[in-house]
């Protein structure tokens, strides 16, 4: 197949060659059980099991038994929501502070706890995508729980005040849980002060279908209770055999990204800042997000005077892009992130987002660019 260039690593990514090669022996040289207690198979599999989750702790500055390795990020969202409604009771009153612009994964599992009798506040934000933090602080009620915001935004890049919000939490003995799924490999990450993160192996060029909730030991409020049972694995919180090979791929790709994150950050900002300035040079252009405070590698551009669904149509003839969440893609309707935002719903069906990763090229940039104006030339009858 002649694939088109990819600028959807938001979406997922590769797996790095060096994760494939670490996974290999495990699906059948060392094809043990990590349970298995009583050989050899068992003993192999466990160990780098655990090596694997001390490269990821390592990654978000995390003691490895703070890892809980689950099946993505969706399910590590389930646990740490449903599971700390659980551990304070389905009698007791409860109060939830999250964001409209949260990931899907995050806005439909709070809509299951207000079913169950919880009560939810959903911050607003700006044209910028930017929470105003004395709105979140006058939303704290004597019976809230938890402080649940993202640490970037999937389709935006724009990245919340995490260290702030984790301090605010901290001062009203709140649980503060965080999606830090596209964050983590991205930027700089420090789970201190934070109390439950979820984190995805293949947004960081590990692979599909396992991930991981950090779950802050040692101090006072519940832990999430477990929404698997049977057997007791994960310290109890998520029962299941383990995916020995994902997990192997995952601990590679935490220490690749732990290796590599400021140098490739910084070669991506330069390339996403030549896309982004070729692209607002093209007349009826506009950034969505705030400029500044994002991901080095996302941007998010409207395109005035076009039909959403033919845009992304013709532009992902030749270049592989999204209008925002892999899990909405199919969806003619506007992102509600950046509906959110404040943005028109004919401009947030023709917004774009570009992510840029480890094999975008400059070459890439200068085609896509070249492209788009063929797209929006031809769709404009210019």
């Amino acid at each position: 197949m002649n694939y088109p260039v990819y600028l959807d690593y938001n979406a997922t990514t590769p797996c790095a060659t060096e994760v494939v090669d670490a996974m290999l022996p495990f699906f059948d040289l060392h094809f043990g059980n990590a349970a298995s207690k009583s050989h050899p198979y068992g003993w192999m599999a466990e160990n780098a099991v655990e090596e694997a989750r001390e490269k990821i702790a390592q990654l978000i500055q995390a003691k490895s038994k703070e890892i809980i390795f689950t099946s993505g990020a969706t399910e590590s969202i389930n646990l740490a929501i449903k599971g700390i409604f659980e551990a304070y009771g389905r009698s007791e009153k409860q109060h939830y502070i999250t964001c409209q612009t949260e990931h899907k994964a995050v806005l439909d599992t709070f809509a299951e706890l207000e079913k169950c009798g919880a009560e939810v506040t959903y911050l607003p934000v700006n044209r910028q995508g930017e929470i105003n933090l004395k709105e979140l602080e006058k939303a704290i009620l004597p019976h809230s729980k938890m402080i649940c915001l993202m640490w970037a935004n999937n389709e935006t890049g724009v990245i919340h005040p995490i260290k702030t919000i984790s301090k605010i939490a901290e001062e009203r003995n709140l649980i503060f849980f965080t999606d830090g799924v596209q964050a983590a490999g991205k930027i700089p990450i420090d789970v201190n002060g934070i109390h439950l993160m979820a984190i995805s192996a293949h947004k960081l060029y590990g692979p599909k279908g396992i991930g991981a909730l950090y779950v802050r030991h040692n101090h006072p409020l519940p832990k999430p209770l477990a929404q698997i049972h049977g057997g007791g694995h994960e310290k109890g919180m998520r029962s299941g055999t383990l995916n020995v090979p994902a997990i192997i791929g995952f601990g590679k790709a935490a220490e690749i990204r732990t290796e590599k994150l400021e140098k490739d950050a910084q070669r991506l900002l330069i390339l996403r800042d030549k896309l982004e300035k070729g692209l607002l040079e093209i007349p009826g252009t506009f950034l969505n997000g705030n400029p500044s405070m994002r991901l080095s590698h996302v941007c998010n551009v409207a395109f005035a005077d076009v039909e959403g669904v033919d845009l992304l149509q013709k532009i992902n003839r030749k270049v592989a892009v999204s209008s925002g969440s892999a899990c909405t893609s199919i969806s003619p309707k506007p992102s509600h992130v950046l509906e959110a935002m404040g943005l028109p719903a004919d401009l947030g069906r023709a917004s774009v987002r570009f992510s840029l990763g480890q094999n975008t090229q400059e070459s890439d940039i200068d085609f896509t660019l070249e492209w788009i104006k063929k797209v929006l030339e031809e769709l404009r009858g210019e």
